[in-house]
Parts: structure tokens; C-alpha cells; sequence
């Protein structure tokens, strides 16, 4: 089944590019017209990048691997938090501080300093030690590293894919990764270069249905990948690398709900079954009456038929009595 379908594409405006006079050449391949001074991509291209994106993304996170949203555009900052805290993903939806994965040790110690912070009580002037003063500047301090770092909150190591929304605003993120070594998927509008994707999909990077729908996609194929990884299915094709890291928290609530799925979709099969095993004797009973029935309906005109010749001779006989009376 196709993961996402030509006609939500077209409704969310994934086809729309930019104007003409901003492209990138390198782009042209996947341009199907231009219209009104605005490119069309080729949505049947698209279809095609999309499916090869989804299996790559679900393959990586099935095989122990993690995936960074980022999208600090006003148009993505909501659906890329919403969609990468549904699958329990990081995110970074604000600015994008240089060095987040190549000096990642760094980020981490900040990382260190926000958890420290969250733990103190902003309110509880007396039991702290500390003046206001000083619980101000820390909770000042808070909020501003849980604003650039908290979509990174809980990530541990350098992820191993990167979906990106608009590769020209994150371009600090594309160099990074493109450094590390790590798997780029991108939205690819007419203005930008797919030379520096690994994973690209033509469409519509600034509209927010099509910003939302892909980024959506992404993350069904990360939700996918982690029911693989950890089902029992996956072991054979996961190898060895699938049994490395403990079920999160929210890893297995999501697991927990598939497999609630499964067992009411067993347990409805298992009634229907039941039900029609008790139709069953009661229709072959009715098909037995059937034929009982029409035997007896076929033997009462006969058994009429019998009685009346009788009649006719017990009437004869009466009459003859009469007459030699």
C-alpha cells in the first residue's frame, strides 16, 4: 500500500515550487511545468522519492538508529516538535546552535547543566539556599537552554539520519551532517540543491499542510521502524544490531497500544468464528425440516385423495340402503 497517496499531495500543495526567476537549476529534472510564473514539481516523482525515504527511515530506526526533525522555520517549528514527540524522536525547531553535532560533546555537557537545572525548585526560596536574585538568574538560565536544547533533552548520542526542512535555512545542519557522515532526508524545493541530500523529496517546503504532511510521513516511518525493532518478527532480518538499547518509556506504551490492537483484533475473529460454528447445526437443521416438510405437504393431497373414493362408496352404499327401505 502506498505510503501517502497523489491526492493529499495535491491537497496539501506539495506540488507548488517557487518563481521561476529562483531555482536552482540542478532542480530541473524534477520540474514537471511552469504555470503562472511558479514551477510545478512532478508529483510522480515525489511518490516515488517518498517510498524510498519511508523504507530507509524505518530501516535505520529498526536497526537501533535515531532520527534528528529539524525545521526552526515558522512554518515547520510545530509540526516538526508535534510529530518528532509522537514517536519520541529529538527536534530542534528554534535556532540551530553551530557545532550541535560535530562538537555534540560540548552540546551534551549543556545538556547536563539543563537536567541539573530542572531539578531545582524555583519556588522554595528558603530551602534552596539561594537569594531570588540568584533563582532568578537560574531560571532564566533554564528557560533559555530548555528553548535552544529541549527538543535534544534526551538525546544521547549522534543520531543516524537527519530530516530537514528547507536544506537552504539549515544549512549549517546539512555541513554538519554531511561531515559526520549521517544519512540527510530533505524536502526539496525548486530553490535548492539536491546534490546535498542523500534521501530527497521534491515538494513544497514552505506551505504548512505540506511541511506537516511529510514531516508526518517521516515519522510514521520511524513509528514503524520501532514496532519492527521490537517485535519478534524482526529478529531474523534486525540481526545482531536490533538488541542492543532497553524499551523507553514511550517506546513501549507505543507497543504496548499495538499489541492491545492485535489481541482485540484476534479476540473479534475469534467470535465470528465462534458465531458462525453455532449457526452452523441450526442451518443444517433447517435444511433437514425443509425436506421432512415438503414430504408432508406432498403426502396430505394424497392422503386426501385416498379419503375420498372412500366417501364416494360410503355415500353409494347409504343410498342403496335407502332405496330398499
Amino acid at each position: 500500500m502506498a505510503v501517502v497517496t497523489m491526492r493529499q499531495l495535491l491537497e496539501s500543495g506539495v506540488h507548488f515550487g517557487h518563481q521561476t526567476r529562483r531555482w536552482n537549476p540542478k532542480m530541473k529534472r524534477h520540474i514537471l511545468t511552469e504555470r503562472n510564473g511558479i514551477y510545478i514539481v512532478d508529483l510522480q516523482q515525489s511518490l516515488s522519492y517518498i517510498d524510498r525515504a519511508y523504507e530507509f527511515v524505518k530501516e535505520t530506526v529498526a536497526h537501533g538508529g535515531s532520527v534528528l526533525f529539524v525545521g526552526t522555520k515558522k512554518q515547520a517549528q510545530e509540526p516538526v516538535a508535534e510529530q518528532a514527540a509522537r514517536v519520541g524522536m529529538p527536534y530542534v525547531n528554534h535556532r540551530w546552535l553551530g557545532g550541535m553535532l560535530t562538537n555534540f560533546t560540548t552540546v551534551h555537557k549543556r545538556l547536563q547543566r539543563l537536567k541539573e537545572l530542572e531539578e531545582l525548585d524555583f519556588d522554595d526560596v528558603a530551602g534552596s539556599g539561594r537569594t531570588k536574585k540568584e533563582l532568578l538568574v537560574l531560571r532564566r538560565e533554564k528557560d533559555k537552554l530548555a528553548r535552544t536544547l529541549g527538543g535534544i533533552r534526551d538525546m544521547a548520542k549522534i543520531p543516524s539520519a537527519v530530516w530537514i526542512v528547507d536544506t537552504n535555512k539549515e544549512h549549517l545542519a546539512v555541513d554538519e551532517a554531511r561531515k559526520l557522515g549521517i544519512p540527510v532526508v530533505a524536502i526539496l524545493d525548486t530553490n535548492c540543491d539536491p546534490d546535498v541530500v542523500d534521501f530527497p523529496i521534491p515538494g513544497n517546503d514552505d506551505a504548512i499542510r505540506a511541511v506537516t504532511l511529510l514531516t508526518r510521513v517521516i515519522a510514521d516511518a520511524v513509528a514503524d521502524g520501532l514496532l519492527q525493532r521490537h517485535s519478534g518478527r524482526s529478529g531474523a532480518e534486525a540481526g545482531p544490531d536490533a538488541d542492543a538499547e532497553p524499551l523507553a518509556e514511550w517506546e513501549r506504551e507505543l507497543l504496548a497500544g499495538a499489541e492491545k490492537q492485535l489481541e482485540s483484533d484476534e479476540k473479534a475473529a475469534d467470535a465470528a468464528v465462534e458465531a458462525a460454528q453455532e449457526k452452523a447445526p441450526e442451518a443444517a437443521a433447517e435444511e433437514t425440516a425443509a425436506p421432512e416438510a415438503a414430504a408432508e405437504e406432498t403426502a396430505a393431497p394424497e392422503a386426501a385423495a385416498e379419503e375420498a373414493p372412500a366417501a364416494d362408496a360410503a355415500e353409494a352404499t347409504d343410498a342403496d340402503a335407502t332405496k330398499s327401505e
